[in-house]
């Protein structure tokens, strides 16, 4: 058995995105069968436990063509000078370390190029996000990432809009012992957001954004805040 976690949007202004941990059996090997047959399991688990009746896995493991171009390595955007991006290098390469960065070459890297960029392990602790002159702190965590992922959704719009079929995300590759950001819980909250009509709303300026996470207070000196990619 294993556990996950599920995304699911909700009507609610006030918390959006319910995250729930799934008890399923888990298919052992490195294969994409194996995952898929994980992801399956999970999925059927997740209906009969939670009222879900819809999942995505979202992940390059989905075996449905939307969950795989939602996956962070395949979902790609324009930025206004059109530079075409994956939202997993633009990510990479806005990080700001304590010894260095944004090493904005990584944007030019594939998303796998990117994600192992030794500069990324060698720069002493992360501290922040900078994204086209604007700078995003550690805190409210997973901010920038949901931030950056929504945007780059919005700029496909037909997979925007298949994206709100769905009721419930998953990404069998995410451990939260590991890591903090899911692609599975930004497609979670667009979907909750665009629902209770708050999406242009919160994306007025990064401010507004950050004014999403509870308990969590604004960091002065953020300009220039619309329409940024």
């Amino acid at each position: 058995m294993a556990k996950r976690p599920i995304f699911i949007p909700v009507l609610d202004k006030h918390r959006f995105v319910l995250e729930k941990y799934v008890d399923f059996h888990w298919h052992a090997g490195f294969s994409v069968s194996q995952k898929q047959k994980s992801i399956s399991d999970l999925h059927e688990m997740a209906k009969r436990t939670w009222p879900v009746k819809n999942p995505l896995e979202i992940s390059s493991k989905s075996d449905v063509p939307a969950g795989k171009a939602l996956s962070s390595f395949n979902l790609t955007f324009f930025t206004k000078k059109g530079r075409r991006l994956t939202v997993e290098s633009a990510f990479q390469g806005s990080k700001v370390f304590e010894d260095g960065g944004p090493y904005l070459d990584i944007f030019e890297k594939s998303p796998l190029e990117a994600k192992r960029d030794e500069r990324l392990k060698n720069s002493g602790g992360l501290v922040g996000f900078q994204f086209y002159g604007v700078y995003w702190p550690l805190e409210p965590k997973t901010c920038f990432y949901d931030w950056l992922y929504i945007n780059a959704l919005l700029k496909n719009t037909e997979l925007a809009a298949e994206t709100l079929q769905y009721d419930c995300f998953t990404d069998i590759e995410f451990n939260p012992e590991k890591s903090i950001n899911c692609q599975a819980r930004s497609a979670a909250l667009y979907c909750a957001l665009y629902n209770t009509d708050m999406l242009d709303y919160y994306l007025e300026s990064p401010e507004r954004f950050r004014s999403l996470y509870a308990g969590r207070v604004s960091e002065p000196g953020i300009k220039n805040p619309k329409n940024l990619i």
